[in-house]
């Protein structure tokens, strides 16, 4: 039988998803100058409002879904969020894998890969358990800003490679 998470458990893990991408950004801004920097430390602030809207979707709950598990009777909603907490998602803070000497590109590819992730893995999963409690709306919000990042990163890195080819051929 897997573990079961009530919503107030779920909202509490994507809290720490999104407190890891802040850490993960102000990290990185510590080695970088500029617009890297101030892009890095925008990242994390819009972390850090993702971080609030689901505390506050969790302080909304009513006090019966603070304790009830989800519904789920064969455990695989259950089962597939277990997983992911074994996953890369949970395991490990993604800043502690930051040396400094990770080039801009390098840092927006790292950071497309765990919002991609935090999507496909979590957020996706969240809603087909959850929808239910808190509704669709809510997490349509939530991943579509998440999209919003990927593209926004998407960009960046693809800014920051012309900027590089076009400085390497001056």
């Amino acid at each position: 039988m897997g573990i079961k998470f009530n919503a107030y458990e779920i909202f509490e893990m994507a809290e720490q998803i999104e407190r890891n991408g802040a850490k993960f950004y102000r990290k990185a801004a510590e080695s970088a100058e500029g617009e890297n920097r101030e892009l890095l430390l925008r990242l994390a602030e819009m972390e850090d409002e993702h971080e609030r809207a689901f505390a506050a979707m969790r302080a909304e709950l009513p006090g019966a879904e603070k304790h009830a598990v989800t519904a789920d009777p064969d455990d695989e909603d259950a089962l597939y969020l277990q997983a992911m907490v074994k996953g890369k998602i949970f395991t490990a803070d993604p800043s502690k894998n930051l040396t400094g000497s990770e080039s801009m590109d390098e840092i927006l590819q790292t950071a497309i890969d765990m919002e991609k992730d935090s999507v496909i893995f979590f957020y996706q999963s969240l809603k087909g358990a959850m929808s239910k409690v808190i509704g669709d709306r809510s997490l349509d919000v939530i991943i579509k800003e998440e999209i919003g990042h990927i593209v926004n990163l998407t960009q960046q890195l693809k800014a920051f490679k012309e900027k590089t080819a076009r400085n390497g051929a001056n």
